[in-house]
């Protein structure tokens, strides 16, 4: 599910044993913590040690133990051909003859369709990055944050330059937080080893983040979207808000009550938007690269405090420098969680039904409209829809595989969703006040 290799190659000669062959049956069964197995392109890979040694983490690759993981395989890894030749030592065999290619459960015409329009998308060239308009879009973002220092050093550090500077430096910030994302997806350069390097420079030095965190978050959202104990992005249900019309029923009938639900599209608005970043993230982080020894994600995340303090202390003093920093965490949080969530709390949200990718993708993101602004508030992930399937694309490039993806929904009857900005945010708060009622009526009448 990550674009390095690991394993070792396998001699050729090694691999003129004799085929074995298994069923889904078999192979849903290797789900647990002694054997794990999965199959790509109908060939079963025993991951079960490898998980440890998985550079996108044992956790993203380990949410597809037991089922068919062709497609967020392919749409993971940008090097296909070079990472199969370095899974040859986790091959042990692959689904007998008379096994259908996917699980008896999942649609066979949709995923065969989509994996045409994914060709197609690659003979278009969709898949291919335009690096003007990356170039472009981290030299506003540079000078954006040197506007900022300048507002001060030029205009003083009275009230309306600090919160100007403020603003800046938040944008800067929710911008930068875009632009790693597309190096995180490597969907920039061809090759990993560039995307990685970027993204280590933006996420690291222009945010202070680690970039391992990132990966080990985010790959597991992308691969069980709205997934109950396989997306960390609704971690947060139960032990702060019921998600979910399925979920949300589910703790009422088991008679939990972590928080009071039926008010949490109000307390929302308290230990959300204005919380994550700045009471959360903001600690967790320095937390995971400690725990998980990652000391180069460490050093570019000094440099980039190294880099801030340097630059603001001088003009504002320590408590000046504090509370900046704290007011730009404030706002680049609600930035961030209103975006983020927009796409994807109002949707379907539950346990892991092995669905096929399209159909699991298609039930959690929904999209905003298409705008200029729309497009730079949100760093393009108002196509959540397209980044979802293809995540690997170049986000200048949704935009035009959008008609092909909605002429595929509507052939096969999935529910291709786009709306407005103001009612996308919207949505959030209305979602969670349907599902905290849920649970209330479960809670009190089962």
């Amino acid at each position: 599910m990550a674009p390095d290799p690991v394993p070792t190659p396998v001699p050729a000669s090694a691999q003129l044993r004799q085929t074995r062959y298994f069923t889904w049956e078999e192979v849903a069964q290797r789900t647990g913590r002694e054997e794990r197995w999965i199959v790509i392109d109908r060939k079963v890979y025993n991951i079960s040690d490898f998980i440890r040694r998985h550079p996108g983490g044992s956790r993203v690759i380990s949410h597809y133990a037991g089922q068919d993981a062709t497609d967020p395989f392919v749409a993971f890894h940008i090097n296909k051909g070079l990472v199969k030749k370095y899974m040859t030592s986790l091959l042990i065999g692959e689904l007998a003859p008379e096994q259908p290619s996917f699980e008896p459960t999942k649609n066979k015409a949709l995923i065969d369709e989509f994996r045409e329009l994914r060709a197609t998308v690659e003979r278009m060239g969709l898949m291919k990055a335009n690096h003007l308009f990356f170039l472009l879009y981290v030299l506003h973002i540079l000078l954006l944050d040197v506007a900022a220092w300048l507002t001060l050093r030029i205009f003083g550090t009275s009230l309306v330059p600090f919160i100007l500077c403020a603003v800046l430096l938040s944008t800067v910030q929710a911008q930068a937080g875009w632009l790693q994302h597309d190096f995180g997806h490597l969907s920039v350069f061809s090759t990993s080893t560039w995307n990685h390097l970027m993204h280590h420079f933006v996420i690291g030095h222009l945010k202070g983040a680690p970039a391992s965190w990132w990966n080990h978050m985010h790959f597991q959202h992308h691969a069980k979207p709205n997934c109950f104990r396989k997306d960390p992005d609704i971690s947060m249900h139960p032990f702060f808000f019921a998600l979910g019309k399925v979920l949300s029923v589910e703790l009422g009938k088991q008679k939990k009550k972590h928080m009071p639900y039926n008010h949490q599209h109000k307390y929302f608005f308290l230990i959300g938007p204005p919380a994550l970043l700045p009471l959360y993230f903001q600690w967790y982080i320095f937390y995971f690269v400690f725990q998980r020894k990652k000391w180069v994600d460490l050093a570019w995340m000094l440099s980039f405090y190294v880099r801030v303090f340097l630059t603001y202390m001088p003009l504002l003093g320590l408590k000046g420098f504090l509370g900046l920093f704290f007011i730009v965490r404030f706002l680049e949080s609600h930035w961030f969680v209103w975006v983020t969530q927009m796409n994807h709390i109002p949707m379907h949200i539950d346990h892991d039904r092995n669905k096929d990718w399209v159909s699991t993708q298609l039930q959690a993101t929904c999209n905003v409209h298409q705008s200029a602004f729309n497009n730079w508030f949100s760093g393009h992930l108002n196509f959540q829809i397209e980044h979802h399937l293809f995540p690997s694309m170049p986000r200048h490039n949704y935009h035009k595989v959008a008609p092909l993806v909605q002429s595929l929904c509507a052939k096969y009857g999935l529910k291709y969703e786009s709306k407005p900005l103001f009612t996308a945010f919207a949505d959030i708060v209305y979602s969670l006040k349907e599902s905290g009622q849920l649970w209330l009526d479960a809670y009190l009448h089962q």
